[in-house]
């Protein structure tokens, strides 16, 4: 297979065939250095060599209703986890100071919970308030299911963006969980794009899904068109369904973010939860295919500090992109033209 072919033709416009999604899939190992070319080329293109960082805040832990298999907090999960409330404006603004020191272009406030009260919105959008007031750090938060009279109000604040992934395709949902379903997930989505926010959604590989599942979570996103596609790889934790998973590989990693990244040209693509466990010593690879990774860890489970996630960056020579910066033409079709 031509990778650089593919890639200009997703460049010029085309889109990634399913057939074409099979064969990078079934790629040979000795492959990857040309299949990362390839995204590499695509990347480039919409992103240059800038990368964000993002930082995420755990801003109410555990006691979770929702059955989420691969979840530390949810309530089918045995695993010793620290359990508290929704944090206050303090410790939300000191959380916000600290992304900001670290160079982190978004700062991305979670909550565990079938979805938020109208009270947990009222004080996350005063939260948003006074860190808008204090920094120019993005806003994203993560909350669960919302309606859109609830994320209208947390655009109001100033939030930019909402965090809701779909995980894993359609079929294999209910095999992870069965508290709430895709459908809800997308309502979710619907909503907040209806509301004015940019939307990030992505995945999570590794919960024994097949390679249609694969493929069918590339192309639901790609109809989605979210401006972020976080990319996870299961951490599998102790004491949770998902416990015995078998770790992907690097190799594998990297073959399922060239796969997003060739399906979904233009959107972010970070590579989150797992990279650390999952790709090891290939984590610089994933910066080809991807432009965004999370650093100081993923909500219940430690990652890459700050600094030596940008170490990292510049190692490879890239940059670190506190400012949003990417395809001149994405920004222009965005922004309201004037007359």
């Amino acid at each position: 297979m031509d990778y650089r072919e593919l890639a200009g033709r997703v460049i010029e416009g085309g889109e990634t065939s399913r057939a074409e999604g099979e064969a990078i899939l079934d790629s040979p190992d000795e492959d990857l250095l040309a299949l990362l070319d390839g995204a590499f080329l695509i990347r480039r293109e919409y992103f240059g060599r800038s990368v964000q960082i993002h930082q995420l805040m755990n801003a109410k832990s555990g006691r979770c209703p929702e059955d989420c298999s691969y979840c530390s907090q949810s309530a089918v999960s045995e695993a010793e986890i620290e359990k508290y409330g929704l944090l206050d404006h303090e410790r939300l603004l000191e959380g916000a100071r600290r992304a900001s020191e670290a160079g982190s272009r978004r700062y991305c406030m979670v909550i565990s919970g079938r979805g938020p009260t109208d009270a947990e919105i009222g004080h996350l959008a005063e939260a948003v308030r006074k860190i808008k007031a204090d920094s120019e750090v993005s806003i994203c938060l993560s909350l669960g299911l919302l309606g859109e009279d609830q994320a209208r109000r947390l655009k109001e604040a100033g939030v930019d963006r909402l965090n809701h992934n779909l995980n894993t395709s359609e079929r294999h949902y209910a095999e992870i969980c069965t508290t709430h379903t895709y459908g809800d997930r997308l309502e979710t989505l619907a909503a907040a794009r209806g509301a004015g926010l940019e939307l990030c959604s992505g995945v999570i590989f590794g919960q024994g899904e097949s390679r249609a599942d694969i493929l069918d979570s590339c192309e639901a996103l790609r109809a989605l068109g979210p401006e972020s596609i976080p990319v996870n790889f299961l951490t599998p934790i102790a004491r949770t369904p998902l416990e015995g998973e078998a770790p992907l590989g690097p190799v594998q990693c990297l073959r399922l973010l060239c796969l997003m990244r060739y399906f979904n040209p233009r959107s972010e693509i970070r590579v989150a939860g797992g990279r650390e466990v999952q790709l090891r010593e290939h984590q610089a690879m994933a910066l080809y295919p991807a432009n965004s990774l999370f650093v100081s860890g993923y909500l219940t489970t430690p990652g890459q500090s700050a600094d030596d996630a940008r170490r990292m960056i510049r190692d490879l020579g890239f940059e670190v992109d506190t400012a949003g910066v990417s395809d001149p033409r994405l920004r222009a079709r965005a922004e309201p033209q004037t007359a």
